[in-house]
């Protein structure tokens, strides 16, 4: 599955001499993505000392060096390249991946990847003229998605009827697995109110 990610052979020489500079025996690279799916995602890439990969890591064992995955972040590794380019002034390390804001999901991703697609691909684009936007906190044990309302829609008077009308009847028609939805900036709870 990894296998989707490219690492160029001047990124492969590039990373292998960094980790040699590091001086531990065995010292992998990791590759994964804070928020994946979402518009924040970021593509990292760590120093890896042994023991400190995850144990569902997918490992691909390349030429010079050895490159830990995280598994979650692999579906939205799909079609990354790794590469590397030499300059005057050292070069630079650069990692392209184009689905790591919008992940490819199918039915078998997980609840919360379904969501966020929804989320970030068909309501938050209609909310953005409004200058809001919707982000998945949490999804609980009995599958409610605890959603953030941010932007223009926390503390809305509409956004009871925006909630419930329009963002739970896509998410439910969508992912039927889903039990509803819930807000965490909960707008009955006025104790936060400057004057009760």
């Amino acid at each position: 599955m990894s296998e989707s990610i490219q690492i160029t052979d001047s990124a492969q020489d590039y990373l292998a001499e960094l980790l040699a500079k590091q001086n531990v025996e065995g010292i992998a690279v990791r590759i994964f993505i804070t928020q994946p799916g979402t518009p924040y995602a970021e593509t990292c890439l760590a120093y890896c000392r042994p023991g400190e990969e995850e144990p569902s890591d997918e490992k691909m064992t390349l030429e010079k060096i050895t490159v830990f995955v995280d598994t979650h972040s692999v579906p939205f590794l799909e079609e990354a390249v790794v590469d590397f380019n030499a300059d005057r002034m050292g070069g630079q390390l650069t990692i392209k991946a184009p689905n790591a804001k919008m992940p490819k999901v199918n039915a078998d991703s997980p609840l919360e990847d379904r969501i966020n697609y929804i989320l970030y691909s068909e309501i938050n684009p209609g909310l953005a003229a409004h200058g809001g936007e919707i982000r998945l906190i949490q999804l609980t044990d009995e599958n409610y998605a605890v959603l953030q309302f941010g932007g223009g829609c926390q503390g809305c008077a509409a956004v009871d009827l925006t909630l419930k009308e329009g963002v739970e009847k896509t998410l439910l028609e969508r992912i039927p697995e889903l039990s509803g939805i819930r807000d965490v900036t909960d707008h009955t709870d006025n104790t936060n109110a400057y004057y009760r």
